[in-house]
């Protein structure tokens, strides 16, 4: 009879650890590395607080470039105009009284 053992081989078990340990670290690195999923979410975040940011410097954009066309030449807003002598040069008209 022959003696029949049971023990698997050497180099299966080093085989499977180290596929193991490949499959590990490739796991984690799609999780938390530079290209991983969390990073993805840090990105898309930022990307909407930046689009946030981007709305809100177009708004102010236009409205600058509507007060610049109702003081330019062509087109001149007789009350914008008025405000802006009063906050810039603080002037007031005749009739009117300050409180301070």
């Amino acid at each position: 009879m022959t003696a029949s053992s049971t023990k698997p081989a050497l180099g299966a078990l080093a085989f499977f650890g180290i596929a193991f340990t490949l499959a590990t670290y490739f796991t984690f690195a799609a999780v938390q590395g530079d290209y991983g999923l969390f990073r993805r979410v840090e990105i898309l975040a930022e990307k909407q607080q930046l689009e946030a940011e981007l709305a809100l410097a177009q708004a102010e954009v236009t409205h600058m470039e509507n007060l610049t066309r109702r003081l330019s030449d062509s087109y001149l807003d007789l009350d914008l105009l008025d405000q802006q002598a009063r906050d810039v040069l603080g002037m007031i008209r005749a009739d009117e009284l300050v409180i301070r």
